[in-house]
């Protein structure tokens, strides 16, 4: 490239080895991304329509599915996926990281409490590594996946930890999805704010009853019949 183009010096990937068939790298990515208990949530198994679902319920779980994918097609702001348990949250925000890695991005997917108890154990004598070392990679990870916001213990620091975090994120712009079944109303009146910003954050409301209560009773059903 000429000395004046912004490509000039940089390593890019030969046309010729496509991301997609770099299956080695997709599976130190994945390890990376503590996705692996995740890796067979995509969206084409995402189901949106069952006999034990109401058309509301089913309208509203293609809408989210359709948002998620956009999402993932080009992973810019925020996606907030609130609903109820079993809804289906989790299984569209790992879809969107599933996708991502096999884009070639480094995704991390975290879920919150686990989160403040990494955090929390970074400041014991027997951490192979500092607190400053892992908040940084968690907050600067390129796409970032919290799931279940608002499960955590509220103590004080938590609160501090989850501000600075997602305050980190939001100025830089970083590509977040975050999950959660709790009002909003609740959070913090700091990360409140940012979650309602409509140009950055694209809400999910998914209005749907646990898929695997719905699972349990169809099970019990095949067997009565």
């Amino acid at each position: 490239m000429p000395t004046d183009d912004p490509r000039f010096g940089k390593m890019f990937r030969c046309p010729n080895n496509r991301v997609e068939l770099d299956l080695d790298r997709q599976e130190r990515l994945r390890r990376i991304s503590n996705l692996d208990a995740y890796h067979e949530k995509n969206f084409f198994n995402f189901q949106v329509d069952s006999p034990f679902l109401k058309q509301s319920e089913s309208e509203s779980l293609q809408s989210a599915l359709a948002l998620a994918t956009q999402f993932a097609d080009n992973p810019n702001g925020w996606l907030l996926l609130e609903g109820a348990y079993g809804c289906g949250k989790t299984h569209l925000a790992a879809a969107v990281g599933n996708a991502r890695l096999q884009k070639g991005d480094l995704v991390l997917f975290i879920t919150v409490p686990d989160l403040l108890d990494h955090l929390r154990s970074t400041f014991g004598p027997s951490s192979e590594t500092g607190y400053d070392e892992t908040f940084d990679r968690i907050r600067n990870a390129p796409i970032l996946i919290l799931d279940d916001l608002g499960a955590e213990n509220a103590s004080a620091w938590a609160q501090e930890k989850l501000f600075q975090l997602l305050n980190h994120r939001y100025s830089r712009r970083l590509a977040t999805v975050i999950t959660t079944n709790a009002d909003l109303d609740t959070f913090d009146p700091r990360v409140h704010s940012r979650l309602l910003d409509n140009e950055l954050v694209t809400r999910v409301k998914i209005n749907a009853r646990d898929y695997r209560t719905s699972t349990d009773i169809r099970n019990e059903n095949d067997l009565i019949s």
